[in-house]
């Protein structure tokens, strides 16, 4: 219902102030929902930010000591690298392997006759390729479009899935051909296949750039070379590979030149730097995950520092309203019983035994990982360099099991866990129960406590809102028909005065 609004026009009052303070005083228990809605939503973001926190750790934990990739990791020296190197893939254990390179792979090479003639023209070539090591043609088709220029049909073939890398060479007057195949080794065959009318058009072109064919099969000219396998003795054994590069044992190989009869040792030790920084990294990300949520449970709460109101910011500087908000947001998990229980049992994933099957019993301490003495630190890790660096030389894998538990094994109790599948299963229960209460970018208010909550909010400051507003229109109804009598009075005070100003 619209009010007719009459400011003080006959009494003279300031009736529009005279309401925003009867307002004023009637908006304050909306105020205080307001600045409950903004708590809450506080709290749900401070929460869901402990579950990115939880989560940006667990993964750490997950890419780093759950691996036991990462406690397999080698470094891998040559006696002379500048004939065959090697690089660790996944070897079972160290090795020294003695090896001797007699004759590098090489690729098959076509040369055409001299001065190819090219014929533009829509076409389809069709071929049959065999590569290197493979046993089965693979068909390959070419599409050349009429206003290809010789230049064009080749830019074809090198970007087709044919294998082959194909330049032009001129020298003076004269120019061929060169095909080469990308793979190495052996076994490289090249094939035109007819077409359905029994010609042969693929046979046909690639003749008239120069190249001959042998019922059917490319050959290399004169100037073209047969494609070779590496060959190479290792530790005593003679064998030869289609590719310079070739892995034997989980120890990647590349041969670069022949060693004229000088063995080359390939030698792999555990690469301890790798595995040490994986475990100070861990170690690290753990001390500042705890003394984040440490400092979230004992971060103090300003009381006196509430959300503030869109009236009380209108008379602060944005300095100002910064400075008063991080007061408000201050302590919005303080001892809260989620994270203290999650801070709690990953306290004990860390320090109880870790049981193997074969009843060895491992600890943090064995490896040089113990509890920070300074009870104010509430469970900071620190690290013997030493002792650690000495436990990974000695058995890296005890360490992978100390993380991990015995791999194979079923991992039923908590004592036959790994410290990192203790914590990865903790943080999980933790980020749980914290969606719960907080939920995520992925569930609407009613899917968790804090958002029903808010919902409950918004409902009452509906309602408040509606009820002011039938308020203030009240108020407003009243001080019209208020504006009115006076006006009437005067009205009638001046008709009187006219009355009797006749006598």
């Amino acid at each position: 219902m619209q009010v007719n609004r009459f400011a003080g026009l006959a009494s003279g009052m300031d009736t529009e102030s005279i309401i925003k303070d009867l307002m004023r005083a009637e908006r304050y228990p909306l105020d205080r929902l307001v600045q409950k809605k903004q708590v809450l939503e506080w709290q749900r973001d401070s929460y869901r930010d402990v579950n990115k926190l939880l989560t940006a750790f667990s993964d750490l934990t997950f890419d780093g000591v759950f691996r036991q990739a990462t406690f397999l990791k080698k470094t891998v020296s040559s006696s002379n690298d500048s004939a065959v190197s090697a690089k660790a893939i996944n070897p079972s254990g160290n090795v020294s392997t003695q090896i001797e390179v007699s004759q590098l792979a090489t690729s098959e090479v076509w040369v055409s006759a001299d001065d190819p003639q090219f014929t533009s023209g829509e076409r389809t070539l069709t071929f049959n390729v065999t590569k290197p090591g493979e046993s089965e043609p693979t068909e390959v088709k070419i599409e050349i479009s009429a206003n290809d220029t010789l230049g064009d049909v080749i830019k074809r073939f090198n970007s087709s899935n044919f294998g082959v890398t194909i330049f032009e060479d001129r020298v003076g007057e004269k120019s061929h051909l060169v095909m080469t195949m990308n793979a190495t080794g052996v076994g490289a065959k090249i094939e035109v296949v007819a077409d359905e009318d029994g010609s042969n058009s693929t046979k046909d072109f690639m003749e008239k750039l120069g190249f001959k064919f042998n019922n059917g099969v490319l050959e290399n000219g004169p100037k073209g070379k047969e494609g070779k396998n590496a060959k190479f003795t290792i530790n005593g054994y003679e064998t030869e590979r289609t590719s310079n590069v070739f892995t034997i044992n989980g120890i990647e190989y590349t041969l670069k030149n022949t060693t004229e009869g000088k063995p080359v040792t390939i030698s792999t030790a555990n690469d301890t730097d790798f595995i040490f920084d994986t475990v100070v990294k861990f170690v690290d990300e753990y001390n500042k995950l705890i003394a984040d949520l440490n400092g979230r449970l004992q971060e103090k709460v300003y009381r006196d520092f509430k959300p503030l109101t869109e009236e009380q910011r209108e008379d602060m500087s944005e300095k100002q309203i910064e400075m008063w908000e991080e007061k408000a947001k201050s302590g919005m998990l303080r001892n809260d019983s989620i994270i203290s229980g999650g801070l709690n049992q990953m306290r004990l994933d860390l320090y109880s035994t870790v049981e193997l099957a074969d009843g060895t019993k491992l600890h943090l301490a064995d490896f040089g990982i113990t509890s920070s003495k300074d009870y104010l630190e509430r469970g900071k890790l620190e690290v013997n360099e030493d002792k650690l660096r000495e436990a990974i030389a000695n058995d890296p894998n005890k360490l992978y099991e100390l993380f991990n538990g015995t791999p194979g094994t079923t991992k039923t109790s908590f004592e036959k866990q790994g410290i990192a599948a203790r914590l990865r299963a903790s943080i999980k229960s933790v980020t749980t129960n914290i969606e719960a209460r907080a939920g995520n970018n992925l569930r609407t208010n009613h899917q968790f406590t804090l958002g029903r909550n808010l919902i409950d909010v918004d409902k009452q400051i509906d309602r408040m809102q509606e009820r002011l507003k039938r308020l203030e229109e009240s108020y407003w109804r009243q001080f019209t028909a208020m504006e009115k009598a006076v006006q009437q009075a005067n009205q009638q005070s001046a008709y009187l005065m006219q009355q009797f100003g006749g006598f």
